[in-house]
């Protein structure tokens, strides 16, 4: 390493050299002043104080010298020392690329960075090398995806010193590079790699024909693999990731079913059934709400409803005072005399006069309510297997309040303000509230259909 850096260290001293010489030409330059009279001798305290001076301004420049030369030395040993850095902690890359940088485009090449991207060059093809032999050694088709990213990469580190080459530096020092047929040796891999993914698929594929829906997933994402990293076009590639989407798909089949004893509007099933498919498809789920012959479904989810109860329209009156103590007016204040009493600047003393109001307010409360239970169920078809059940259910209230009063409107409260003026309205009929209680519950089961586990 000491003879690799001897002219590294021979250009440093030559540098140092000229920085010296050039502070000394800015630093002890002299000005002749001429045409100046003095008609009184130099006091000895000037002379003193002009060699003082001088003795600070020869420190300072002293100093500005050192720390010059000391700053330019760190400069380039931290460059220096950067890449043989990269090289010990085994990052060689980082270290070709270092040098790569250093050497690009420069007329004269310094030693030091051609010696150390030869080095690092040799060091990460012999670790590489060693790495595909072990890989290939242990015979195991999937190791050759490993393979192939290692011949990218060697691929694409000579491709960053080609350029470069044949690569001398300005001291006659030439470097070697020993280049690998890497075009043919990533073909090879790329290929091994691609009919490993190729024959992996298949086999999950098989599986998938089988009922295992994880495995025909997985051909899929092995097939994709392929196609993006290996080649576009392979063989039966295409047919193969459409049988594989459709094994790995399951297919769920939305269905409701009245189990109460009441006749249902057609409306409530149309709407309740308008579940939203596209929020409820996935990658690897599709639903379906209207079964259709020939189809396979690998999942039933029923909404079955179990009860509804409509409640009788109720009409309910009360009567009520509403009562306030507000100020009316004002009293004058008398003396025992009978006369108006003046306060300290003369004004009429009053006081407030309060009196208390009344409001005879007529309610009338209608309510009618409509209240949905039941329950989903989710089977799995070819096991023919309950997986899940679910209660649920949500309720739709009318409510309408209309009043009126009688007496000083200063007495209403808030409450009674704000139902003065309405008046009584026509109940809704019951398939009207059975259609909301269907646009209630929709979002419930929107949701326990997205997250219920027992759908693979």
């Amino acid at each position: 390493m000491r003879g690799r850096f001897r002219y590294f260290f021979h250009d440093i001293q030559l540098w140092l050299i000229s920085l010296d010489k050039l502070f000394s030409i800015l630093t002890n330059f002299q000005i002749t002043v001429t045409g100046f009279k003095c008609s009184e001798p130099l006091l000895p305290h000037i002379l003193q104080a002009d060699f003082e001076n001088n003795q600070n301004t020869t420190i300072m420049t002293t100093g500005i010298r050192i720390f010059a030369q000391l700053f330019l030395l760190s400069f380039v040993l931290t460059a220096c020392h950067t890449a043989q850095k990269f090289v010990e902690s085994g990052d060689y890359d980082s270290a070709i690329d270092f040098c790569v940088r250093k050497l690009q485009g420069k007329s004269k090449k310094k030693t030091e960075y051609v010696q150390g991207l030869e080095a690092a060059f040799q060091k990460a093809q012999t670790r590489d090398l060693a790495a595909i032999d072990h890989l290939v050694a242990e015979n195991r088709p999937e190791n050759w995806e490993r393979v192939n990213t290692i011949h990218r990469n060697i691929r694409a580190r000579q491709n960053k010193i080609i350029p470069l080459m044949p690569l001398q530096s300005k001291d006659g020092y030439a470097a070697r590079f020993e280049m690998l047929d890497i075009a043919r040796l990533e073909s090879e891999s790329r290929q091994k790699a691609a009919e490993h993914l190729y024959n992996q698929a298949k086999e999950l594929i098989v599986k998938g024909e089988q009922g295992d829906k994880l495995a025909a997933r997985d051909a899929y994402y092995a097939l994709c693999d392929l196609e993006t990293h290996y080649y576009r076009d392979y063989k039966d590639k295409n047919e193969l990731l459409a049988t594989a989407r459709d094994l790995g798909t399951s297919y769920i089949l939305f269905e409701m079913k009245n189990q109460s004893n009441t006749v249902l509007p057609r409306v409530f099933a149309e709407r309740l059934l308008s579940i939203g498919k596209q929020e409820l498809d996935s990658d690897w789920k599709a639903y379906f709400f209207e079964e259709k012959p020939g189809v396979h479904y690998d999942y039933r989810a029923t909404f079955k409803v179990r009860n509804i109860d409509i409640s009788p329209e109720r009409i309910h009156e009360r009567a009520y005072t509403d009562e306030q103590e507000i100020e009316d007016g004002f009293d004058y204040v008398l003396d025992s005399k009978g006369n108006v009493m003046k306060d300290s600047l003369g004004n009429d003393i009053k006081t407030p006069r309060y009196v208390r109001i009344r409001a005879n307010v007529i309610e009338v409360y209608q309510t009618k309510a409509a209240k949905l239970t039941g329950y989903i169920e989710i089977y799995d078809l070819s096991r023919n297997v309950l997986m899940d059940t679910r209660n649920m259910g949500t309720e739709v209230l009318f409510e309408n309040y209309a009043s009126t009063f009688t007496g000083d409107q200063r007495a209403l409260s808030r409450d009674s303000r704000s139902r003065i003026g309405n008046r009584p309205q026509p109940f809704p009929p019951d398939e009207d509230m059975l259609v909301q209680a269907a646009e209630r519950i929709k979002p419930n089961l929107r949701d326990e259909l997205k997250r219920n586990r027992a759908i693979l």
